[in-house]
């Protein structure tokens, strides 16, 4: 038993704390149910409430089963409160008043004084509770007994026998049998039992006896039909209705008249009343738990009606919170991804052996041909500042995208330009028979003058392009001019490795240093957010932990517990793309090992990678080229397309509303100039009439890559095709993509 009180106890605190989430008025009827049902939940005690009108003989009917006079009882509504009666050794009586003082009577004059209504029918307002104890054995099985003031007279009164109805096991309802079931008592046993889950009631018929024998019969079928009607939950087999003549049975039980007792109908009434108790004492659970239920649905309710407001509104500050953060999370992910192949490109450019590779050659003859400085200018930092701008653009991207630091300036600087110094002349510098000392154009090097000068930019060419391995020994001996043109070859490619090394060294660290200009803060939610959170997670926490206790003492809810709410993101945190770190260590090229050694014999010096010179023609682009090129397109137009998302919303008429509709048939224009100019942009891209944004988008890509110029650079007639074709695909899609 004491551990379906421990069970009742979760129960009840779970009801209180979920109530006092609420900040319910304290004189509400709700909040007064709650502490009401809460306090008689833990109540070992089995309560037996007496409930009427006034002057039905309530008190006088307890006194009868008390065997004494107990109560105060008049013709008149005496009792102005509700009184308890408990079991004791003797009588006595202790009243609570409100501010805390206890007075402790032996005997129950003392409640004269306390628990009758003054002159003007008006209970005591200093009261707060009336208990009196005496040693009757019924009331020593656990047993009480609550005498509650008349209905019908005062409002006040009213409030008060409605709050204590709650606490009552069983209700002995009193009924004069001079007027029976007036409209007040029907609307009391609908609205103050029926309705609050109070079904364990006995109907007992007073002053019965009062009445002529023929109207006795009248009553007594009256009383069976209001009995039959009123489905009272009892146990089996026992009546909801008894005749008991209130006045003569106290009169017979003070006198000690056991024939006089039993004709009042009090003994029946006892006999069956504690029969009734013995049987529902035991369970108390069956019978309190009913009005549980219907108070816990009017707080469930009301929980609801609170929490569900809130937390739409928080979920609409998460969604839009978390969309903007997803934006940005993809912005900095895809700008990250640009930034790092930009300079992976940049880095593989540095590389020596591709340096060696493309520019050597040309560097050497410059070198011959004094024009060192003009070619560092017009071909290697032109290339230096198209891969510099294409890498440091993308953090420009980010710097206006995420506000955050401000990118710095990609600098590497050239190496002091090479030196030659010339070895000393042969006495006959006009031998231009050796292999390789075949002159090329007509320039004059500033090395040597005269067609020596034109042999030694020959022998550049030469000795970079010599298999040296299947030449002879004997042509392996240098003229003058080939070994000035190894001196230009060997300054070259020192000139090239210092500028590879330190550009390399210079990338590197600018890449670490500015990958926090790619990232963004996580805002802090606003305090007013951060508080309705905290709230709303308390009330779902009491909703869910009343359900939780309902459903421990099987009790059935219309409700679900509700899910908590993720936060959309952590306050005060930044967050930056982590994908692989593009290699700053150009790998080796072990397919042209054998060159370099070659070259490294032939010109007498240490080269560490030397590619052969990329041919003079320039071959065509291959399709991954164009490919890569429009995904670059793609990258910048869906990071602008973002950059649209994230401004403020306004209002969206024609050419906007459309184009951020992307997966939507454009509207109909609106004369037949537009629709045939539409009609005819369908028909390039090859689609039908109307077809979704999307499919113009991706019809325009496949027409891209089978026709973009680069694709014909080595075939003039098909270039031109080409070229007319890509008009008229890009006049089509920006006709299509601007409606």
């Amino acid at each position: 038993m004491q551990q379906q009180y421990e069970g009742y106890k979760d129960l009840a605190d779970s009801l209180k704390s979920a109530s006092a989430l609420l900040n319910l008025e304290r004189k509400s009827q709700l909040h007064q149910d709650i502490i009401t049902i809460c306090n008689h939940l833990v109540n070992p005690s089995f309560r037996i409430a007496v409930f009427g009108p006034f002057n039905h003989g309530k008190s006088t009917l307890l006194n009868a089963m008390l065997g004494n006079r107990t109560l105060p009882i008049d013709l008149i509504p005496t009792t102005g409160a509700a009184i308890t009666v408990k079991y004791a050794s003797d009588v006595r009586t202790r009243i609570m008043l409100v501010d805390g003082t206890e007075i402790y009577r032996s005997g129950t004059e003392v409640l004269q004084q306390f628990a009758i209504l003054d002159g003007n029918r008006q209970m005591r307002k200093d009261v707060a509770s009336v208990e009196v104890f005496c040693p009757h054995p019924f009331l020593q099985t656990g047993v009480e007994f609550l005498d509650l003031p008349g209905t019908n007279d005062r409002d006040e009164q009213d409030n008060l026998i409605r709050e204590q109805l709650l606490s009552a096991d069983l209700v002995i309802q009193l009924l004069d049998a001079r007027k029976l079931m007036t409209l007040g008592e029907r609307e009391n046993l609908r609205d103050w039992l029926l309705d609050r889950g109070i079904k364990t009631v006995i109907f007992v018929a007073n002053f019965l006896n009062l009445l002529e024998p023929d109207e006795q019969k009248q009553v007594q079928n009256r009383l069976l039909f209001v009995a039959e009607s009123f489905r009272a939950e009892l146990p089996p087999g026992f009546s909801n209705l008894y005749r008991v003549d209130a006045l003569p049975a106290l009169r017979a039980r003070l006198k000690g008249d056991v024939a006089a007792a039993n004709s009042s109908g009090l003994a029946a009434f006892e006999t069956a009343l504690q029969n009734i108790v013995g049987i529902l004492q035991p369970d108390h659970g069956s019978v309190r738990l009913p009005r549980v239920q219907a108070i816990a649905n009017q707080l469930q309710l009301s929980l609801k009606a609170k929490i569900d407001p809130v937390a739409i509104e928080i979920k609409s500050f998460d969604d839009k919170e978390n969309t903007k953060i997803e934006i940005k999370r993809k912005a900095a992910d895809l700008i990250y991804k640009g930034f790092a192949t930009s300079v992976g490109e940049l880095c593989d450019w540095l590389a020596l052996p591709k340096l060696l590779t493309k520019y050597q050659a040309d560097a050497a003859v410059a070198l011959a041909e004094n024009n060192f400085k003009v070619w560092q200018t017009n071909t290697l930092k032109k290339d230096l500042t198209q891969l510099q701008f294409a890498a440091v653009k993308w953090l420009y991207q980010a710097y206006e995208f995420f506000q955050e630091e401000r990118p710095q300036d990609l600098i590497i600087p050239f190496p002091s330009e090479p030196q030659v110094i010339l070895p000393s002349k042969p006495s006959n510098t006009d031998d231009l028979s050796e292999p390789g000392s075949i002159a090329v154009g007509g320039g004059i090097g500033w090395l040597l003058g005269g067609p020596v000068g034109a042999a030694v930019v020959g022998s550049i060419s030469y000795l970079l392009n010599k298999n040296i391995q299947k030449q002879d020994d004997q042509l392996a001996k240098e003229s003058y001019h080939q070994e000035v043109a190894k001196l230009c070859i060997t300054a070259t490619e020192d000139y090239l490795s210092r500028f590879s090394s330190q550009g390399l060294y210079i990338l590197a660290e600018y890449e670490q240093k500015n990958e926090k200009v790619i990232c963004f803060e996580i805002s802090q939610e606003p305090k007013e957010i951060t508080n309705k959170r905290e709230n709303l997670q308390q009330l779902q926490n009491a909703f869910n932990q009343l359900l939780g206790e309902l459903e421990k003492v099987k009790m059935l809810s219309n409700y679900q517990p509700y899910k908590e709410i993720p936060k959309y993101s952590n306050t005060n945190k930044k967050y930056s793309p982590q994908p692989e770190r593009v290699q700053t260590s150009p790998k080796k090229d072990t397919g042209v090992k054998q060159q370099q050694e070659n070259t490294a014999k032939n010109t007498g010096t240490r080269v560490e990678s030397v590619y052969p010179p990329p041919p003079k023609a320039s071959p065509s682009p291959r399709k991954e080229d164009v490919e890569a090129k429009f995904r670059d397109w793609e990258l910048n137009e869906e990071i602008a397309r973002m950059k649209a998302e994230m401004r403020p919303p306004r209002s969206q008429t024609g050419k906007q509303q459309n184009t951020t509709q992307s997966n939507k048939a454009p509207t109909q224009p609106k004369t037949q100039t537009e629709k045939d100019k539409i009609t005819r942009a369908y028909g390039i891209l090859g689609l039908q009439a109307y077809a979704s944004q999307a499919e113009v988008k991706q019809a325009y890509r496949t027409l891209v890559k089978k026709w973009h110029p680069d694709l014909f650079v080595n075939q003039p007639q098909l270039l031109k095709k080409a070229q007319e074709k890509m008009h008229l695909v890009n006049e089509a899609y920006t006709i299509l993509s601007e409606k």
